[in-house]
C-alpha cells in the first residue's frame, strides 16, 4: 500500500500528469468514484475528509493560549494600542536595589522567556488535591464531638490528655555566662547525661506513641547468677612455704576427694561385676547343643478345660427376675430412709465440731508451723543452691582438681617453686562454676578424609625387586 502511494505521487510530480479536477475530470478521462459503505463506524474517519475540522479546530486553540479567548470576542481596546514612539535611553533612568544605573536596561534573556508560561489557559483543576481522605469519617466525628459537647460529655480521648502527668520542666538560669569566663563549668555535648535527661523529661505517653519509650529492664537481669566471687583465694595450705597444720589440712581435703572419686569407681565395678552363679556350666550347654535330638514319648494332654465350662454354662445361667410394684415401692422407701440417715448423721457431725473448736484450731496451728518450717527450708536449700553450679547443659560441672604439692614437694624459696595449674583452665573453671557458661569438652579432631599412603618413585626403584626369569606364577 505504501509503495503504490509512492507511486503515485512520483506520476503525479510529472509535467505531463493531468491532475483531478472536482468533477473527478481530467481533461476528456473521468475517473470512476470508490463507493464506500458509511453506516459502519470503522470507515467514517478512514474515508471521510476533517482536514478543515481539524484548521479550525487549531485556530481556535491557537487563539486561546495567545490572547485567552476568540478574536471575535475580543475589545478593539485589548487588540490595538496607540504607538507614540520608543522612549529614549536617558528619560527613564534604571534604579536597581535603590541605586542609579546608567546604561541599556537589562532584558531578559531567550532561555528565560522560554521557560516562561506563555499560554493564556487557565491549567486544569486538580479535583483530587481539593479531596480530603475520610472526609466523611471525620465530618461525621466532628458532628459526634459537637453533639456530646452539647450534652456536657467530655470524649474519652481528650479525656486521657487531660489526665496526663505535665512535663517537668526545669529552671533555666536568668543569665548566660560568658564564653571567655575561665570558671565556667565543662559542658560536654556529647554526654550521655543529656539524651537521657531529654528522654527521661518527655511525657511517657507520647514517647510510647513514638516507639522512643525505653524498654523496661528485667529485675533479674540485675541479679548475678552466682554469689561466689570471681577469683577465690586458694586456702593457707597452698603457700610455697605454708604452715605445717595448714597444710596437712590442704592435704586431707585433697584426700578426701580422691577417696570419693575412688569410691565411685569402686561403685561402678561392683555394678558391673559378673556373679559366678549365674555363669554357664559345661552341662548345660551340652544340654542346649542335645536339644531336640532325643526322642521324647509325648505326654497325654489333659482334657480341654474350656469344652467342660461350655457344658456346665448353660445350666448356670439364670434369667433376672423382674420385680413386682410392691418390691419397687419397698426399695424405694428403704432408699430414702437412707439418705435422711446420712444426712442427719452430716448435721450431728456438724454440730460435734462446736464442741471440738480447740483440738481444730490447735490442727491448725500445727498445719502452719509444718507449711513455715518448710518454707524456710526450702529458702534455706535456695540460698544454698546460689553457691552451686546449676545444670545449664547436657554436660555436668566438674570440679576442678586442687592445686596441692606434697611435703617433700615444698621448697624454702620462692626461686624454686615450680608452677602448678594453668591460669586459663582455672578461668574456664571459673566461669563454668559462676553459671556465665555451661559445662564443654574439648572438640574431638575428625578427619575429613582418610589419610592415603603413595609409594615415591624413587623409594619404589630401591625396594623393587624385579622376578628372576626362572621364576614361576
Amino acid at each position: 500500500m505504501a509503495a503504490a502511494r509512492r507511486l503515485k505521487r512520483v506520476v503525479a510530480s510529472q509535467p505531463g500528469f493531468l491532475s483531478l479536477n472536482d468533477s473527478g475530470s481530467a481533461g476528456g478521462i473521468t475517473c470512476r468514484r470508490k463507493r464506500v459503505n458509511k453506516n459502519k463506524k470503522k470507515n467514517w474517519n478512514k474515508n471521510s475528509d476533517i482536514n478543515d475540522v481539524e484548521d479550525f479546530l487549531e485556530d481556535i486553540r491557537h487563539q486561546e493560549r495567545t490572547t485567552g479567548g476568540l478574536l471575535s470576542e475580543k475589545s478593539d481596546d485589548s487588540l490595538f494600542f496607540l504607538d507614540v514612539g520608543q522612549k529614549q535611553k536617558d528619560d527613564v533612568p534604571n534604579e536597581v536595589e535603590g541605586k542609579k544605573r546608567k546604561g541599556r536596561s537589562q532584558h531578559p534573556l531567550r532561555i528565560d522567556l522560554i521557560l516562561q508560561h506563555g499560554s493564556h489557559i487557565p491549567p486544569v483543576k486538580d479535583v483530587l488535591c481539593h479531596q480530603q481522605p475520610n472526609a466523611k469519617k471525620l465530618r461525621r466525628r466532628a458532628q459526634k464531638a459537637e453533639h456530646l459537647a452539647a450534652k456536657g460529655i467530655v470524649p474519652r480521648k481528650l479525656r486521657k490528655q487531660l489526665n496526663r502527668k505535665p512535663v517537668n520542666t526545669r529552671a533555666r538560669k536568668a543569665v548566660t555566662e560568658a564564653n571567655n569566663n575561665p570558671n565556667r563549668e565543662y559542658y560536654d555535648i556529647w554526654s550521655q547525661e543529656l539524651c537521657e535527661t531529654t528522654k527521661d523529661s518527655a511525657d511517657s505517653w507520647y514517647l510510647q506513641q513514638t516507639g522512643k519509650k525505653r524498654v523496661k529492664r528485667p529485675e533479674k537481669l540485675n541479679e548475678k547468677p552466682s554469689v561466689l566471687p570471681a577469683v577465690e583465694v586458694i586456702a593457707p595450705g597452698g603457700s610455697y612455704n605454708p604452715d605445717f597444720f595448714s597444710h596437712q589440712a590442704l592435704l586431707q581435703e585433697a584426700h578426701d576427694v580422691e577417696v570419693k572419686k575412688q569410691k565411685a569407681e569402686d561403685k561402678i565395678e561392683r555394678r558391673l561385676a559378673v556373679n559366678k552363679d549365674d555363669l554357664v556350666t559345661a552341662e548345660v550347654i551340652f544340654q542346649e547343643q542335645v536339644e531336640g535330638l532325643v526322642e521324647e514319648n509325648e505326654e497325654e494332654t489333659p482334657p480341654n478345660e474350656e469344652e467342660e465350662a461350655e457344658d456346665g454354662a448353660g445350666g448356670a445361667i439364670a434369667l433376672a427376675e423382674k420385680k413386682t410394684e410392691k418390691q419397687r415401692k419397698k426399695q424405694k422407701a428403704e432408699k430414702i430412709k437412707e439418705q435422711q440417715r446420712l444426712a442427719l448423721r452430716k448435721m450431728t457431725n456438724k454440730r460435734q465440731q462446736l464442741f471440738q473448736l480447740r483440738s481444730i484450731r490447735a490442727t491448725i496451728k500445727q498445719q502452719e508451723q509444718r507449711t513455715f518450717a518448710r518454707q524456710k527450708l526450702r529458702k534455706a536449700k535456695m540460698e544454698a543452691q546460689k553457691s552451686q553450679p546449676r545444670r545449664l547443659g547436657k554436660l555436668k560441672f566438674q570440679a576442678q582438681d586442687l592445686e596441692v604439692k606434697l611435703s617433700d614437694e615444698l621448697t624454702s624459696s620462692l626461686r624454686q617453686l615450680k608452677p602448678e595449674g594453668s591460669v586459663l583452665k582455672d578461668r574456664f573453671k571459673s566461669l563454668q562454676k559462676r553459671n556465665l557458661i555451661e559445662p564443654r569438652e574439648r572438640a574431638k579432631f575428625k578427619r575429613r578424609y582418610k589419610l592415603k599412603y603413595v609409594e615415591k618413585r624413587a623409594f619404589r626403584e630401591i625396594t623393587f625387586t624385579p622376578p628372576t626369569s626362572g621364576a614361576t606364577t
